[in-house]
C-alpha cells in the first residue's frame, strides 16, 4: 500500500508541477520553481522526471505565448522588438526571467522567428534555471 501511495503521490506532483510549469510560462502569473522545490523535496527520486517535466510544462507555456506574439498583427513596431530581432532566437534562453522573459516569447512570435529555434533556445534557458533550483534541494 505505501508502494502505491507513493506512485499516486509522485506521479500527482510531476502532474502539479507540469500544470504550474505552463502556466507560469504564459502571460499569467505563477511560480513554479516553489513547485518544483517541492515536489525534489518530498519526492528526491523524482529528480530528472521533474527537471524534465517542468522543462517540458515551461517551454510550452512559453510557446503558448511565441504564438500569441505570432497571431498580433504586425501594423506598428513593438517596443524593444529590434533587440529581439539583432539577437534573434539565442534571446530567447533568457526566457526565464521573470516579466522579460514573456515579453521575449512574445516579440519572437510576433518577429515570425524559426519556431523550432525559439523551441529549443527557450527550452535550454529554462531547463538551466531549474537545474539551479534543484540543486539548491540537496542543502
Amino acid at each position: 500500500m505505501d508502494t502505491l501511495n507513493s506512485i499516486v503521490t509522485s506521479d500527482i506532483s510531476l502532474w502539479g508541477l507540469f500544470i504550474s510549469s505552463f502556466l507560469a510560462a504564459t502571460l499569467l502569473p505563477g511560480g513554479s520553481e516553489a513547485v518544483l522545490f517541492g515536489v525534489l523535496k518530498l519526492h528526491p527520486e523524482l529528480f530528472w522526471p521533474a527537471l524534465l517535466v517542468g522543462t517540458l510544462g515551461n517551454t510550452l507555456g512559453g510557446m503558448v505565448t511565441f504564438g500569441m506574439g505570432w497571431m498580433l498583427p504586425q501594423t506598428q513596431q513593438l517596443k524593444h522588438v529590434e533587440r529581439v530581432r539583432r539577437y534573434g532566437t539565442p534571446a530567447l534562453m533568457f526566457a526565464w526571467v521573470p516579466l522579460v522573459g514573456d515579453a521575449l516569447c512574445l516579440a519572437a512570435g510576433w518577429l515570425r522567428l524559426n519556431w523550432w529555434k525559439a523551441a529549443l533556445f527557450i527550452a535550454v534557458g529554462k531547463f538551466a534555471r531549474y537545474w539551479v533550483i534543484a540543486q539548491f534541494t540537496h542543502f
